[in-house]
């Protein structure tokens, strides 16, 4: 029957560390223990002097001062696992923990999960061509040599890899391994443990190259675990389970989320809340039980997005990431097609496209089908992009990577343009002006609303010249708003003449304006 030895780090609540060693090991498995060396001496006596009795847990000979996105975390690590593979000789697996994860299972049935599937489970994923990394750095993890900790001395940290940039100082992997990537939260049976440190020992060049990446623990097992067992011996996924908020934080669970637990198919949760007493107890008493069956539903991811997707209602906690960008940036140029006709707008776009290298997007603010990035959810409906109006164009020019971004609006939504145009960035307005017929106003008439089908010709001819002062009054209010920077096409005009605003809205020469605009179905219904 399968033994576990627990490999818990840890740095806090000594006597949640002592409840948590006592709990596990009470089914008969084992633990193995590194206190980081940078927290209270007497919180490491404490447990040491609450557990020194117990035979099946020990701890780690060196401790070390850790330190998030250091090597200092696997170091500890490999030291935690050398005393548990010499002092646990009956263990078969060894499972990865922290101090915030509790068992979602009984150690019955956690026994005979580890007996019926023999592997390795690791979440392990291609670095370079895997999408898990969702922001922030990725190959500069590996590239560069980081000797400062990003998160307590940026500058440092900053400036050296912007150094080795500048002097070319970069570095490829060792040859021979294939670089992966995913959760430091794995199990892995003893042989494939004992190759690990084997592996260490014998390849210092290999242990140099992570000592200097960035976020090892995230890669450092990940890519040796596959390089040295068969990935048919390897599940690719964590056993405890984990989820993350929209602003790419760990999801606290509470004392209501008991039932929940139970029926995810993990066998460990991450991260319990320190006041979830109710949820700690319960789940303490479920460990040591026998007999107990769990019907897998496995909705807690699904459940969690549908209920954060409809907002904070009630009891609002922290404000969403986006709420925090108010501005878009001073150095930034925000283009704004502004056009009844949206396909007039839409064919004008697709010629800049042809002719510029500026990403550009269409009426984002009134098509709630217009293609969009994943931005963390704040483009999922109009009503969110209109009241995120500034964070979202500004995670657009960050999501392109650009300083001049273009978009379509209607010449109705002349708060939107007031509040772009009051920021601390360059609002540029381009009116595309056009002439509406009579058939092209009862369509619009039909698309907003105000006919339809059945509507008859007599009452089309009412509605005629208020639809057609409406159209009048928003061009007229465009034009009194005194924006700037303004530039307008008409469809009545030259092509010279609107070459010149065109030139003028995109600052390109007037000869490129010439060749975007000389097509003579621009303006075409």
């Amino acid at each position: 029957m399968a033994k576990i030895a627990y490999i818990l780090l840890c740095h806090k609540d000594p006597d949640a560390i002592v409840r948590q060693a006592e709990l596990l090991t009470a089914a008969g498995d084992f633990m193995a223990i590194h206190f980081d060396a940078r927290s209270a001496p007497e919180h490491y006596d404490k447990i040491r002097n609450a557990l020194d009795g117990n035979q099946n847990v020990c701890f780690a000979k060196k401790r070390v001062r850790c330190g998030w996105g250091e090597w200092s975390l696997v170091r500890a690590t490999l030291n935690t696992l050398d005393v548990a593979i010499e002092s646990f000789p009956q263990a078969t697996h060894f499972y990865m923990l922290s101090g915030d994860c509790m068992a979602i299972k009984t150690a019955e049935y956690t026994h005979h999960f580890l007996d019926e599937n023999d592997n390795d489970f690791i979440e392990t994923f291609d670095f370079f061509e895997s999408d898990w990394i969702k922001t922030g750095m990725r190959e500069e993890r590996l590239i560069y040599r980081h000797f400062f900790n990003e998160r307590k001395t940026k500058k440092l940290f900053y400036r050296a890899m912007a150094l080795q940039q500048k002097l070319g100082l970069t570095r490829a992997p060792p040859s021979d391994l294939e670089m992966r990537i995913g959760s430091q939260w794995w199990c892995l049976r003893r042989e494939t443990v004992e190759k690990v440190l084997a592996f260490t020992r014998k390849r210092r060049d290999v242990v140099r190259f992570f000592s200097t990446t960035w976020i090892p623990d995230e890669t450092f097992f990940q890519t040796i675990v596959p390089h040295l067992v068969p990935m048919t011996e390897i599940r690719s996924r964590t056993l405890t389970f984990l989820m993350f908020t929209d602003y790419g934080m760990p999801v606290t669970f509470y004392n209501d989320h008991y039932d929940m637990l139970l029926g995810q198919d993990f066998l460990f949760a991450r991260k319990i809340s320190p006041e979830a007493q109710d949820l700690m107890r319960r789940l303490g008493l479920l460990y040591s039980a026998s007999d107990v069956s769990f019907t897998i539903s496995a909705e807690g991811p699904g459940l969690f997005r549908f209920l954060t997707g409809r907002g904070r209602i009630g009891r609002r906690f922290a404000a969403r990431f986006w709420e925090t960008e108010s501005t878009l940036g001073r150095e930034r140029e925000l283009m704004v097609v502004v056009c009844k006709k949206w396909h007039v707008a839409k064919r004008l776009l697709d010629r800049i496209r042809q002719t510029t290298n500026v990403p550009m997007v269409e009426y984002l603010f009134n098509e709630e089908n217009t293609p969009l990035p994943d931005l963390g959810g704040i483009q999922s409906s109009l009503g969110k992009r209109m009241r995120h109006r500034r964070a979202l164009v500004r995670m657009l020019f960050d999501y392109f990577e650009t300083d001049r971004l273009i978009i379509c609006m209607d010449p109705a939504n002349i708060e939107l343009l007031q509040d772009f145009a009051a920021d601390r960035s360059t609002t540029r307005i381009l009116e595309v002006d056009c002439s509406f017929t009579d058939d092209y106003l009862k369509g619009h008439a039909m698309r907003v609303g105000l006919a339809g089908a059945q509507t008859t010709s007599e009452t089309f001819d009412r509605l005629m010249p208020t639809i057609r002062n409406d159209m009048v009054f928003e061009k007229d209010r465009l034009r009194d708003a005194g924006f700037e920077h303004y530039a307008r096409m008409r469809e009545e005009a030259s092509l010279d003449a609107n070459a010149q605003a065109l030139a003028q809205f995109l600052s390109v020469s007037q000869a490129m304006a010439s060749d975007i605009v000389r097509s003579q179905d621009l303006f075409f219904d």
